[in-house]
């Protein structure tokens, strides 16, 4: 309720406004009434008033003197709202009442539409100054938040750089003890989901983060950030993920620190539990204390590695598999130090697979595009992904060198497929069925066709088909539009486009200029 203020010297006057605003506002305003300025003065400075009422002439302290005083007393645009009654012969005291920002004047004998209308204005001004008050609040607020933000975010992509002073005064704001929580979705293609979105999907979780975190950042990976008073908030919000089965949801926390300054650390440690939910798809949730001790480590595997390398391009794929899990201790890997997966990771990129293209060349573009993908394990969400990607690797690199070895001592097998292509390019033919009517791996035949004879499989298929085609349309036995089906073309516009593109004319240009060219040899023969 606002508080108002009736002061006038007649009772009659004073009780009769207080009665017809009650009626009216029933609840709106809790009304006091004053006899002179002097007594309304005493009860302004007992309790605040918001609209203050009152006649201009009055005993021991006029309505004029009042108002000096009320001006006095308050702070520019904190004091009441001000609204005069007046006689016609006190119009001149009303005019002069508006430097001390009167709202409006009242002229006796007092109608009850203006005295309300009044009310109204004053209402609807204090409603649009709050309104304004609360949306200038929320924005130097949401400022606030934002540089606030950006001063701990910038700590999180400093490397051996001091923190500023404007971020050491941030640090010293969080509460203590805090946690850092790092935070991931990745989606089932293992594509990766914007921080904005984590932290909606979060708050249809838990609702809004800010009521349980003090802290959402956004780190230079794009990770979302989250900074809690306390291990709680990330504790319920693994529960509350688990019951809605979100196995997309990652996240890593750092141990509690009553030091501001560890902030940075703190980050660390939670970027690094969150690598540890590569090792299992059931460690969605890691905690920074569970992982620091107590991991398995193992010496470099050199000679398992070593063997490796000498098994590609013999055809030992099950013995190879399985050198491949002692190299990775498999069977203890849910208890090993992270670091020694990355080393062997690296081992295996460095003296396996390097090695190999060093020797034997570059393979295919799809081992090629495989191996850029393996040389990382953080290229996939779960470990077991990655070993199967990098099994299939070392098989397609196995073939590939046995196909390699295999296109260096014997000619047969290419020579065997012209031969198959010579007598098939008729029939709807790819390189697939090709390759297995010669017994070989698709991506060595691929390389090994191109080597042989200089083109592509589908170009050297084109040539023979365009090759067969000219004889027919040479001969002109059959109609134009046959000739495309007899050499194995699907329809008639992809013959003439390919004839095209190798001859430089269309099908029906080449038959009527191989037609000129006979009559003109018959012509000659006749003369």
């Amino acid at each position: 309720m606002k508080n108002l203020l009736i002061v006038d010297d007649e009772r009659m006057i004073r009780q009769g406004l207080k009665a017809m605003i009650e009626r009216e506002y029933p609840s709106r305003y809790n009304i006091a009434l004053a006899s002179n300025g002097a007594e309304a003065l005493e009860l302004f400075r007992q309790e605040r008033r918001d609209i203050i009422i009152t006649d201009i002439r009055m005993p021991v302290m006029d309505g004029m003197a009042l108002l000096e005083n009320l001006s006095k007393e308050s702070l520019p645009g904190e004091g009441p709202a001000v609204v005069i009654l007046s006689g016609f012969d006190d119009f001149e005291y009303a005019k002069n009442a508006i430097r001390h920002r009167v709202k409006d004047y009242l002229l006796k004998p007092i109608r009850r539409e203006e005295l309300f209308d009044i009310l109204e204005r004053i209402n609807e001004e204090w409603k649009s100054r709050e309104s304004s008050a609360r949306r200038l609040a929320q924005e130097q607020a949401g400022y606030r938040r934002e540089l606030r933000a950006a001063r701990l975010g910038g700590l999180l992509m400093q490397e051996d750089v001091e923190p500023s002073q404007e971020q050491l005064e941030e640090l010293h704001k969080l509460e203590r003890p805090f946690s850092v929580g790092v935070l991931n979705y990745y989606y089932n293609d293992g594509t990766r989901m914007k921080p904005g979105e984590v932290q909606g999907l979060i708050e249809r979780l838990t609702g809004p983060l800010e009521q349980k975190f003090m802290e959402i950042l956004t780190d230079w990976e794009g990770k979302l950030v989250l900074v809690a008073g306390g291990k709680e908030s990330f504790l319920e919000l693994t529960k509350q993920a688990a019951a809605k089965d979100l196995k997309g949801l990652t996240a890593g926390i750092g141990r509690s620190t009553g030091n501001p300054e560890d902030f940075r650390s703190s980050y660390k440690e939670a970027c690094r539990a969150l690598q540890y939910t590569f090792l299992s798809p059931q460690a969605n949730f890691v905690d920074y204390e569970s992982i620091r001790e107590g991991r398995l480590s193992f010496a470099s595997p050199e000679k398992e590695l070593h063997k490796l390398l000498n098994m590609l391009g013999t055809d030992r794929e099950k013995e190879m598999k399985a050198l491949l899990g002692v190299i990775f201790q498999t069977e203890h890997l849910s208890e090993l130090d992270l670091s020694y997966l990355e080393s062997v990771g690296r081992s295996i990129n460095e003296r396996v697979l390097d090695e190999i293209f060093r020797v034997h060349g570059e393979a295919s573009v799809e081992v090629l595009k495989l191996y850029r993908t393996v040389g990382n394990l953080y290229n996939f969400r779960h470990f077991h992904d990655y070993y199967r990607a990098l099994e299939h690797l070392l098989i397609s690199v196995n073939d590939y060198i046995i196909g390699l070895r295999s296109a260096h001592t014997e000619h047969a097998d290419m020579r065997k497929a012209l031969d198959y292509i010579e007598v098939n390019y008729a029939r709807p033919l790819n390189m697939a069925m090709v390759s297995n009517h010669v017994s070989l791996n698709y991506s060595y035949f691929s390389e090994a066709f191109k080597a042989y004879t200089g083109e592509s499989f589908v170009l050297y298929l084109k040539k023979v088909r365009i090759r067969h085609a000219k004889t027919l349309l040479a001969e002109n036995l059959i109609k134009l539009g046959e000739v495309s089906e007899a050499v194995g073309f699907e329809n008639s516009k992809q013959f003439t486009r390919v004839f095209k593109e190798l001859e430089g004319i269309s099908p029906g240009e080449y038959r009527a200029k191989r037609l000129m060219e006979q009559g003109s040899g018959r012509t000659g023969e006749d003369s």
